[in-house]
């Protein structure tokens, strides 16, 4: 019993930052995961990972100007996301060009752009801190704005649910019946660069996105209804999270990359073993043509 209360339950009773990141990790898990399974079911996946990029000249800027401090870096990954997010629907509205191209050019001048802010001020350890985040320097600060990010978050889901699940399903019919689609879609986007910019501190502006999208890809191989989707995506992310931690905590590994590897491992279980997974159509394949 000591060493199962020394393995799993001691670096959360016992040790600070593993309390704020446990903590940060699932309030992170109920907003992220459910707009993670919008993104998916609207095919904006990729969107995600292009904003997740977004947000780094942004935080770069505040890093360059203010060190290692989460206000300014956080305000500045919001107004860097908002504006790439508006400009690649400007342009899409303006030009032929689609949302998804325009987004995918952004986001290659965001990451260098913000990469290179980056080097001109810091060490190498810090624009690893700033890409992959780190769980040890999770203050009191970092973990009032992810409270606020969730609560704004599940808030907006509640107040918009039957708006964004209308524009999952039938996206033309729900924008010939309200005037209200543009609203929620750039809602929407602002609920995907908070959650982003609320997950960099502890998962870095390149892992963050993975909270979002790999829950939400590995409860679609179990459920299809869009709620019980969002419950079991949150479960996963919370529950990947944890082991992510533990892993982290007794090894060297670095957190974020361990929480979105546990992740990665939930996705591959789905994939094989899901109830729309790879051995299951087989077996139904093989099925009818017995029959």
């Amino acid at each position: 019993m000591n060493e199962i209360y020394s393995f799993f339950i001691a670096p959360f009773a016992e040790v600070p930052f593993m309390q704020r990141a446990l903590l940060s990790a699932v309030l992170l898990s109920f907003s992220a995961a459910p707009v993670g399974v919008f993104l998916m079911l609207r095919r904006m996946s990729l969107t995600g990972d292009a904003m997740s990029h977004a947000i780094l000249p942004g935080a770069a800027v505040g890093f360059f100007l203010f060190g290692l401090q989460i206000i300014p870096m956080t305000i500045g990954g919001l107004i860097a996301g908002i504006l790439v997010a508006l400009a690649a629907g400007a342009v899409s509205r303006l030009t032929t060009q689609k949302e998804d191209a325009s987004l995918a050019a952004f986001y290659l001048i965001s990451i260098a752009l913000g990469v290179l802010i980056i080097s001109m001020r810091g060490a190498d350890d810090e624009l690893l801190h700033i890409l992959f985040g780190s769980v040890e320097d999770l203050t009191n600060d970092t973990l009032i704005l992810i409270i606020i990010v969730a609560t704004l978050t599940i808030t907006s889901l509640a107040v918009l649910w039957r708006g964004l699940v209308a524009e999952c399903l039938d996206p033309l019919f729900f924008r010939s019946i309200s005037s209200l689609s543009p609203l929620v879609h750039f809602i929407f986007l602002t609920l995907v660069v908070l959650n982003l910019v609320g997950g960099f501190p502890a998962l870095g502006s390149l892992l963050s996105v993975g909270l979002m999208i790999l829950p939400a890809t590995a409860a679609r191989f179990w459920v299809t209804s869009i709620f019980k989707m969002s419950v079991l995506a949150v479960s996963f992310a919370a529950l990947s999270s944890i082991v992510g931690l533990l892993a982290s905590y007794h090894s060297t590994a670095p957190a974020g990359p361990a929480v979105i590897l546990s992740l990665g491992g939930v996705y591959i279980v789905s994939l094989f073993f899901g109830k729309s997974g790879i051995l299951q159509n087989r077996s139904t394949g093989h099925h009818h043509r017995a029959g």
